[in-house]
Order: structure tokens, then C-alpha cells, then sequence
């Protein structure tokens, strides 16, 4: 583990980075036991809480490229946690509905707001705010830098 030297100087970036490690190390630890993956997770969370979706809007609203994303569905389709079909309008894409074993996972999984309760617990709520406001608009700045190349 860095002791208090070796983290001191780190930037606003690299301790974002940290944090969001942290978080997604303990997400998988958690999910392990139900042969889950943090990133499988959060697809079944958006098909849970959305509906079924066209497999090209789940990769724009995760941010996963699509190479990505297809390797994920694959594997939740040979899980049985999902199904991979023709959508109606357009037999080029693909729309994902949760299956019935994976309703039933989902309602087994453990519940993972005590990862935000820890990491941000008793921290101010305007804090909290600025925090955001300042990493949303960060974001913005360099989506949009990326789109201007």
C-alpha cells in the first residue's frame, strides 16, 4: 500500500482513477460468487431498470465500444441471463431482454449502494455537488475535444 508521500502529490485525475478502482474492486469482489463481472452487472442493471434495449443504445449509454460490449452480451446470452434478438424495425440490430433466469439472478444479487455509502457517507452534500459539477463539466470539455479531432 502507497503511504502518505506516495499519494499526496497525486492530481485530481489519478485520484478519481483510484476511487473508481476501488469501487469497481469491491463491485467484483461482491459479484464474484454469482459468476458476475462489474461491467455485466451494470447491463442487467440498465435492462432491469429500462427495459429491453437496442444492444447499439446499451453500448452509447454504458460507453462501451461496440467490440466491448458484443464479447459482454455474448457471454450473458450463454448464461441465459439475456436474450439476443432481431429488432422488429431493423434485422440489423439487436434487442436484449432480460430472460427469466436472469430476473432471478437479479433479484439473489446483493444490494451495492453500500459501496457509494462508504466511499461518500458523511461527506458534506455540497461537496458532494461541486465534486460533480466539476467532473461533469471536465468530461464534457474533453468529449467535446475529442469530437473537434
Amino acid at each position: 500500500m502507497h503511504d502518505q508521500a506516495d499519494t499526496k502529490n497525486l492530481s485530481l485525475g489519478a485520484w478519481t482513477k483510484r476511487c473508481y478502482f476501488a469501487g469497481r474492486a469491491l463491485m467484483d469482489e461482491r459479484l464474484r460468487p454469482f459468476d458476475l463481472g462489474s461491467t455485466q452487472w451494470y447491463v442487467l442493471w440498465c435492462l432491469v431498470n429500462n427495459g429491453p434495449s437496442v444492444q447499439r443504445d446499451l453500448g452509447r449509454t454504458l460507453e462501451l465500444e461496440r467490440a466491448t460490449l458484443s464479447g459482454i452480451i455474448a457471454t450473458l446470452v450463454r448464461k441465459d441471463l439475456i436474450a439476443q434478438t432481431a429488432d422488429g424495425g431493423d434485422q440489423r440490430q439487436r434487442l436484449l431482454t432480460l430472460t427469466a433466469a436472469g430476473e432471478k439472478l437479479w433479484r439473489r444479487l446483493p444490494d451495492l449502494s453500500f459501496i457509494h455509502d462508504a466511499a461518500f457517507g458523511g461527506i458534506d452534500e455540497a461537496d458532494l455537488a461541486t465534486t460533480i459539477r466539476v467532473l461533469k463539466s471536465a468530461t464534457e470539455r474533453l468529449q467535446t475535444l475529442l469530437r473537434k479531432d
